[in-house]
């Protein structure tokens, strides 16, 4: 028996997915989900935020990341000014 023969074919990709694994490699579909195919997965129902307009993807995050590091940069002048006099 050849090793292609040793599983099947994933119904949701159609990536081959090994006899005895838990969900498809690729797609991640798995028995819980019923194997299902493409044409059934219902992607509306995952609720998904929508993304910011106001802002490229990640700035808020950047922002606050520059926020702390000038407190601390402003903190440690401080420390320094202070233990210098």
């Amino acid at each position: 028996m050849s090793p292609r023969q040793e599983g099947f074919d994933c119904p949701q990709c159609g990536a081959f997915v090994r006899a005895g694994r838990a969900s498809c490699p690729e797609c991640g579909s798995d028995e819980r989900t019923g194997w299902q195919d493409a044409e059934e997965v219902d992607y509306q129902s995952l609720e998904l935020p929508e993304p910011d307009q106001d802002q490229p993807h990640g700035s808020a995050a950047r922002s606050t990341v520059h926020r702390v590091v000038v407190v601390l940069l402003v903190v440690a002048l401080v420390a320094t000014l202070v233990l210098a006099m």
